[in-house]
C-alpha cells in the first residue's frame, strides 16, 4: 500500500484519490492506474491532497473495502481536509452512499467522474446530447435504494404525480422518458451523419480515423496533419467533439482525416452505448490511425483497451477494417529505447503496419503522410492525355485522385496515370471531353 500527501497552495476542491488494486483483470500497474485517475480528477479541477492504492482481496457487498480500511482511509480523508474522495473504481448506488456516511464526504466512482468531464467538455450540440444520455442511463441506476429522501409519497394528479406515487418513483418515470427524448434526438443526428456519408461518397475521398488512449497525441497530430488548431493539451480528453478537416497525401491524393474522441481504459459501457454515433465514423473510415504514445511504459495494455473498445464498433459489411498504429512522442525516448523504437518501426512501416514519429516535432510525419496514401491507394489506375490548353482538366485530376505518373512530349501533350474512384472517373468524363 503507497501513500502520498501533496501540497497545494490553490485551494480548490480537495480530494482524495483511492484506486482500489486487484479489481480488474488489466495487466496494467497499479501505479499506473492510480496516476491515470490523478490526472482525471485534476481535469475536472480537484486538489488532489492524497493519493493511495487499496489492495481489495475481497469484496465487501456494502461499502467494496472491508470495515478496518475504510476506517484507515476515514483518518486519510480527515488528515487531508478532503471534501470529495474519487474511488477508481465503479461504486454500486448502496457502496457510494455507504462510503459517504462513513467518510463524512462527497463520493466519486470512475464513472461518474468520466462522466463530469465529458459533460465538461462537450461543445457541440450532437456531444452534449451524448453525455447528457449516458449521465441520465448512470443516475437512473444511482436512484435504486439510494436516495431514501426520495421514498416519502406524493398525492395530487397530473404532471405532479398518481395518487400515492412515491418521489422516486417519479423521477425514475421523469428519467426514462428523457432518455426516450434523447435517443430520438440523437438517432436523427445518426440519421444526419448517414446522409453527410452518402453525399461524401459522391466526392470520394478516402476518410481516415484517429483513435488512441486519451492524452495519446491524438488532437496533436490532427493539427500536424492537417494545419488545424484543434485544441490539443497534456490532459486527459482535452477534446470530445469529433473534428473533420480535408487533407493533401503525396501526390495531391485528398483524404478526410476525424479527429475522435479519446479511449480509456474501463470506459463506462454508458459512454460507449452514448457515443455510438460518433464512433460510426471509424467503423466507416476506409483506413484507422491507431496513435500510441510509445513513450509511455504503459503503452501495451493501453493499446489492448483502445482494440477493445474498436471490437465493440461494427465495421461495414463487406469493408475490410485497416489500421496502421502511429508510434506517437518518440521526442520523449531515451537515446537507446528510441533507436530500438525507430528500427522496430521502420520494419513495420515496409508493412503497412506501424510508423514512428513525434506529432509534437513533425519528425516522422511526412513517412506517415506516405504510409497513409499507400494504404488507402486501392482505387484502379486510369491514363489521359491531355492537349496543353486543358490545364483545368489536369488540375481537376490533381485535385480529385492521385496522380502516379507524368510525362510530357514533343508536342506538348501531358500523359497521366491517376488512381480514381469510379464514381469521380464517372464525374471527370461527364465533365471534360478529354479521356
Amino acid at each position: 500500500m503507497t501513500t502520498k500527501l501533496i501540497d497545494h497552495s490553490v485551494p480548490l476542491i480537495r480530494a482524495v484519490v483511492i484506486h482500489p488494486d486487484g479489481r480488474s483483470d488489466s495487466p496494467r500497474l497499479a501505479e499506473e492506474r492510480l496516476q491515470e485517475a490523478v490526472g482525471l480528477a485534476a481535469a475536472l479541477d480537484l486538489d488532489v491532497r492524497a493519493e493511495e492504492i487499496v489492495r481489495v482481496r475481497k469484496t465487501a457487498p456494502a461499502t467494496l473495502f472491508g470495515s478496518g480500511k475504510v476506517e484507515e482511509l476515514a483518518a486519510l480523508v480527515r488528515a487531508a481536509e478532503a471534501e470529495a474522495v474519487v474511488v477508481d473504481d465503479q461504486l454500486t448506488p448502496v457502496q457510494q452512499r455507504n462510503l459517504e456516511k462513513a467518510w463524512e464526504c462527497k463520493v466519486i466512482d470512475r464513472t461518474g467522474l468520466i462522466l463530469e468531464i465529458f459533460g465538461r467538455r462537450a461543445r457541440t450540440k450532437e456531444g452534449r446530447l451524448q453525455v447528457e444520455l449516458a449521465r441520465l442511463d448512470y443516475e437512473r441506476s444511482r436512484l435504486v435504494r439510494t436516495w431514501t429522501h426520495l421514498e416519502r409519497q406524493r398525492g395530487g394528479t397530473g404532471s405532479t404525480g398518481g395518487p400515492g406515487e412515491t418521489q422516486i418513483e417519479l423521477d425514475r418515470r421523469l428519467i426514462a422518458d428523457r432518455i426516450v427524448r434523447l435517443k430520438a434526438e440523437l438517432e436523427e443526428v445518426r440519421r444526419t451523419r448517414g446522409l453527410h456519408r452518402k453525399a461524401r461518397q459522391k466526392v470520394p475521398f478516402p476518410t481516415v480515423a484517429l483513435v488512441g488512449y486519451t492524452n495519446a497525441g491524438k488532437s496533436t497530430l490532427f493539427n500536424r496533419l492537417t494545419g488545424s488548431e484543434v485544441f490539443a493539451k497534456d490532459l486527459l480528453f482535452a477534446t470530445l467533439d469529433t473534428t473533420q478537416r480535408t487533407i493533401r497525401l503525396p501526390q495531391g491524393r485528398p483524404a478526410i482525416v476525424a479527429d475522435t474522441v479519446g479511449f480509456i481504459s474501463d470506459l463506462p459501457h454508458e459512454l460507449v452505448e452514448s457515443f455510438r454515433a460518433t464512433l460510426e465514423e471509424v467503423g466507416e473510415a476506409d483506413l484507422i490511425l491507431h496513435v500510441r504514445d510509445i513513450a509511455s511504459p504503459d503503452t501495451e495494455a493501453q493499446a489492448k483497451d483502445v482494440e477493445a473498445v474498436l471490437d465493440q464498433i461494427p465495421a461495414v459489411e463487406g469493408k475490410t477494417r485497416r489500421v496502421l498504429e502511429v508510434w506517437n512522442k518518440i521526442d520523449l525516448l531515451d537515446e537507446d529505447a528510441r533507436e530500438t523504437i525507430l528500427g522496430h518501426a521502420e520494419r513495420l512501416r515496409a508493412q503497412g503496419k506501424a510508423v514512428a514519429v513525434s506529432a509534437w516535432t513533425g519528425e516522422g510525419v511526412d513517412p506517415l503522410r506516405e504510409t497513409i496514401a499507400s494504404l488507402i491507394d486501392d482505387d484502379p489506375e486510369s491514363e489521359f492525355t491531355l492537349e496543353p490548353q486543358q490545364g483545368e482538366a489536369l488540375a481537376w485530376l490533381y485535385a480529385n485522385g492521385r496522380v502516379t505518373g507524368r510525362e510530357t512530349d514533343d508536342e506538348g501533350r501531358t500523359h497521366v496515370t491517376v488512381r480514381l474512384h469510379p464514381a469521380a472517373l464517372g464525374r471527370y468524363e461527364r465533365q471534360f471531353s478529354a479521356g
